[in-house]
């Protein structure tokens, strides 16, 4: 989980060294913030591409959707005029999308800031917390857990439970060899609802029945995810930030100590903007989001809103509706506060069956948030933070949209020779391109923000870029289940040696897309619809569609070569014949001559 090669050390205080609070501490501290654009010597660069990459982006939609460039037909069938317009709508709305992706960018590159760390405060009553679900998680992950939360430093009372929702023996006995306190919901009616915050089976369900029972004896909770290890000084880092009166949550980034295998190492790569820009950007309208993985909690805040909400996502959805709320104490909206300090180190997917099960998850979550949630909040959140919100909300959503509409337009092409806009393909090459490097320039400035400790300084993160494109699909599917409200479980995502194997199945959705490609392709070229742009996105569409079942099948191929080659070996049985004890041999026997026959083996390594 912690290799020595990664200094996790170092990267634990990346928000600089603790400080004495200013202001007191009877009301009159509040979280002190340094922008990651004042500490930059080349401001202009940064402004230029903030400014830029928007406004080219926006030049190409006008361009494209101005209406000289509008296509006209002269007579035809009305319905193909109606493909027409379809095209022309769904153009428009894929470069509108990426235009608020691109500006949701810059803001973010504008406004990222740092908390300033304070020592907290002595005394407090802290409950450190995390979950198991025997069977799903196995229990030397537990044991690994609930070691790291032992040695957690803190100046006041700590006690560590584990909340077991299968009230499991060795659960107990390992808990009872580590002074751990063991809590279990099983068998208890009220806590163990179809639906609710109490509902079966569930995260939430599992912390607000804890919440009911323990949560009085407590000020403030602090947890992190079965697969986190905590570090040391995670209660150092994370609870001077409570100072602040109206301070509800605390939350770190995340990072994954299992960084060997290549979905893992791809999966935290794509979580680059998240972690070390958007939720830094959060912290300029002072409400990061939630993240369940690791954090510390106000409890009285978060009993204020019912306890963690009944979502796939409840850390998310909890953290939208504190930041609704007002502190009754102060009257002022509750905060919360993101820092870039690693304080836990957890187990990403390492399959790509996990990685896609998380990716259904969490956007499904965000689709609910916007549907349940989303339309309440401008009468009860601060614009700022509501603006802010909206940035980050529609990322899945946009993605997913844009996919369908990219495909429909190649399908409404390649089949029927629909074309929304013509426009000169010099022109389009050229804000296309100036556009998309500006984009990606944009993308690796920010890049110097990295809080992961396990990606190599100055790297691209182009494994990360890729792997948002090839979720695609998967957030296409959620979108369609939410808008058919089809129930979706919660999943707990396996972990450790009980990782999910891959198999041809796994890539269902994206090789639907892609049989779906192939055949319009080959359509096209029957029919006689040629144009090089959409032969582009539709070749391009059928790239991302086959990447991670090929990757897969490449994986697989080398491993069964590998094992291949490491067959057991037959050597020839040798016979070794007993020394005279009168004649003295003139011909040595070989060394360690087999007697039998001899197996060469070996573990493989690597593998996919």
């Amino acid at each position: 989980m912690r290799p020595e090669c990664y200094r996790y050390d170092t990267h634990s205080t990346l928000a600089g060294p603790l400080t004495e609070p200013a202001g007191g501490d009877h009301g009159g501290y509040r979280v002190q913030y340094t922008r990651l654009l004042s500490a930059e010597p080349h401001r202009i660069r940064a402004v230029l591409l903030m400014t830029l990459a928007p406004v080219l982006t926006g030049l190409l939609l006008v361009y494209l959707v101005w209406p000289t460039h509008w296509t006209q037909r002269e007579g035809g069938d009305r319905w193909l005029v109606w493909l027409d317009v379809t095209m022309l709508v769904a153009i428009g709305c894929i470069e509108l999308f990426m235009l608020i992706n691109v500006i949701s960018i810059a803001h973010a590159t504008f406004v990222a800031r740092d908390p300033v760390p304070v020592r907290p405060e002595p005394g407090t009553r802290v409950a450190f917390i995390t979950t198991y679900v025997p069977g799903k998680e196995p229990i030397s992950m537990v044991r690994a857990t609930l070691e790291g939360a032992t040695e957690i430093r803190h100046d006041g009372v700590v006690d560590v439970w584990l909340l077991d929702e299968g009230d499991d023996q060795e659960a107990k006995e390992l808990c009872a060899e580590l002074g751990v306190r063991h809590f279990s919901r099983k068998g208890v009616p009220e806590w163990n609802r179809p639906s609710g915050v109490h509902k079966a089976k569930t995260k939430h369900g599992n912390y607000n029945a804890w919440l009911a029972m323990h949560g009085d004896k407590y000020e403030f909770f602090a947890s992190v995810d079965t697969d986190h290890v905590p570090l040391p000084n995670f209660l150092e880092r994370m609870m001077g930030y409570f100072r602040d009166q109206d301070v509800a949550f605390v939350v770190g980034p995340q990072v994954y100590g299992n960084y060997d295998a290549p979905v893992t190492k791809a999966a935290e790569s794509q979580q680059f903007l998240f972690h070390a820009l958007i939720q830094r950007a959060g912290n300029a309208y002072r409400a990061p989001m939630f993240v369940g993985t690791n954090n510390a909690v106000r409890i009285s805040a978060v009993k204020q809103v019912g306890g963690l909400y009944d979502s796939i996502t409840e850390d998310m959805a909890t953290g939208f509706e504190l930041h609704r709320r007002k502190n009754p104490r102060t009257g002022r909206h509750w905060r919360s506060v993101y820092t870039p300090d690693v304080l836990a180190v957890g187990e990403g997917p390492a399959s790509w069956t996990d990685f896609f099960t998380q990716q259904l998850r969490w956007s499904r979550g965000t689709y609910e948030t916007v549907i349940k949630q989303y339309w309440r909040a401008p009468f009860r959140m601060p614009p700022g933070r509501f603006f802010n919100y909206s940035l980050m909300l529609v990322y899945y959503p946009m993605t997913a949209v844009n996919w369908t509409l990219g495909i429909l337009s190649c399908f409404l092409f390649l089949w029927f020779g629909a074309s929304g806009t013509q426009v000169a393909a010099s022109i389009w090459l050229m804000l296309y391109s100036d556009a998309a490097a500006l984009q990606v320039g944009l993308y690796l400035w920010n890049r110097r923000h990295n809080v992961s400790p396990h990606e190599p300084e100055g790297s691209g993160g182009l494994a990360g870029m890729a792997m948002s494109a090839l979720s695609a699909p998967i957030y296409a599917k959620s979108l369609g289940a939410a808008v058919l409200r089809r129930p979706c479980r919660f999943v707990v995502t396996p972990k450790g040696d009980d990782a999910s194997p891959d198999r041809l199945l796994t890539f269902r959705v994206h090789l639907s897309w892609a049989a779906l490609l192939a055949v319009s392709l080959a359509a096209s070229f029957v029919l006689g619809h040629h144009h090089a742009a959409m032969w582009t996105w539709a070749v391009l569409g059928l790239v991302i569609s086959l990447a991670p079942a090929t990757i897969w099948a490449f994986g697989e191929f080398r491993s069964r070569r590998g094992a291949a080659e490491l067959e057991p070996v037959l050597l020839p049985t040798t016979p070794v014949q007993a020394p005279s004890t009168t004649t003295p041999t003139t011909q040595a026997a070989p060394s360690a001559a087999p007697t039998a026959t001899t197996r060469v083996s070996s573990t493989p390594s690597g593998g996919s």
